[in-house]
């Protein structure tokens, strides 16, 4: 039984590299960008109007302002957002001007409508308080020409899609997702439109792994296959040409029917570690072929559902690319563990003066499905002779919501 740390280390230098495909920018959401976005123009574009009002020559303003004339302005015309652009063609004028608009010609400093007072024609500012420049987003302020506006193995977001759009990126390079089959086993499990007799349960951890994989934008099939050895080996042998990866669920642990680490061994699938020690998930199996990464969680619903989070989800991460941030929590009340294994704990989430604080929440055991839904997070006490954990003390977590 090797340690979680030994455990995760082994993964993490197991990764695959799927490949880059491309895709529409708008079906990018949520997938890891291959290439850097660079700008194809200066961002802005043009020096442009952030307000809409008046653009006037400063100089002429100031000048007025201090001879104490009159700040009155005739207006030349409209300069509209999308038409080309004008010229002041006399500094004693102002053109009025609308936001998005590129600034015209002579004219450095836009006043605000609220700020001015037009009739007839003629434009006169109702404040002295103007600053050279104002409500005009300079062009090239945000970014020049060249200039990496999105940096490799970035999650795309929705910012990211407005960057895409904006350089003119309409085809982007994205890592290609894994190619997963998801597979529960056991003569207990029905469909979950059946109606279980009383020894039976409806399965559920395949749609929970199946969710999982769709935070990370995975899509992933299942199958189930009963508790037959030569059944599972035939099925198991065309997966393992098929998928890069297989996730089980069930029969790793040492009952009777816990056929698979027998049927992984017989089809040539390198074992790198069976049973790690934690709870809850300690009968984990890790292994791989040349072209296939096998997971084999144990049946228990929470144990699943946590080596999931804890093993696959940073073997993805690392495997395109990407560095995910760990997060700690601090320890909300006292806890006490007896066995000498790593805990991964339930807690309700709370923030509290600026700091995040974990609530352990008492459920029922590794079965206790429903004890999920009433939590945010495992939080990770380390395996210590010590059974105490005290109050005040911060762990890592795994957020789930």
């Amino acid at each position: 039984m090797i340690s979680v740390k030994e455990a995760k280390n082994i993964i993490l230098n197991s990764t695959q590299d799927f490949g880059v495909e491309e895709i529409p920018f708008i079906n990018s959401v949520g997938r890891i960008l291959k290439e850097e976005i660079v700008a194809d123009r200066d961002f802005p574009p043009f020096n442009r109007v952030s307000m809409d009002g008046i653009a006037i020559d400063f100089k002429e303003f100031s000048s007025r302002l201090r001879s104490n004339r009159q700040l009155t302005f005739k207006v030349e015309g409209i300069q509209a957002a999308g038409s080309e652009q004008l010229s002041l063609q006399n500094s004693e004028n102002c053109i009025e001007v609308m936001t998005g608009a590129v600034l015209p010609n002579n004219a450095d400093t836009v006043i605000r409508y609220e700020d001015v007072t037009i009739k007839n024609g003629i434009a006169t500012i109702n404040i002295d308080a103007i600053n050279e420049k104002q409500n005009v987003h300079n062009k090239g302020k945000d970014g020049k020409v060249g200039d990496v506006l999105i940096s490799e193995s970035k999650i795309i977001s929705a910012a990211e899609i407005g960057v895409l759009a904006t350089v003119g990126k309409s085809i982007v390079k994205v890592a290609k997702q894994p190619k997963v089959m998801i597979v529960s086993t056991g003569d207990e499990l029905v469909g979950v439109d059946e109606i279980p007799l009383e020894h039976q349960i409806r399965r559920s951890n395949v749609f929970t792994l199946v969710s999982l994989l769709e935070r990370l934008h995975i899509s992933s099939e299942t199958a189930h296959i009963t508790d037959d050895k030569p059944i599972l080996k035939e099925k198991i042998k065309g997966f393992l040409k098929e998928y890069d990866v297989l996730l089980f669920s069930g029969a790793v642990s040492k009952g009777k029917y816990d056929f698979l680490p027998e049927v992984f061994d017989e089809l040539g699938v390198e074992k790198l570690f069976h049973k790690v020690a934690q709870r809850p998930g300690k009968p984990f199996f890790y292994g791989k072929t040349a072209d296939c990464n096998i997971f084999g969680f144990p049946g228990n619903p929470i144990s699943t559902f946590v080596n999931c989070l804890a093993y696959f989800y940073p073997w993805y991460f690392k495997s395109v690319g990407v560095e995910p941030k760990e997060e700690t929590a601090i320890l909300g009340e006292d806890v006490s563990f007896k066995p000498n294994l790593e805990y991964f704990l339930q807690v309700r989430l709370e923030s509290k003066f600026g700091h995040l604080v974990a609530f352990p929440i008492k459920g029922n055991g590794s079965g206790d499905l429903a004890s999920l839904v009433k939590t945010d997070a495992f939080i990770q006490l380390p395996k210590k002779e010590e059974i105490l954990f005290k109050k005040g003390e911060v762990f890592n977590i795994i957020r789930y919501r």
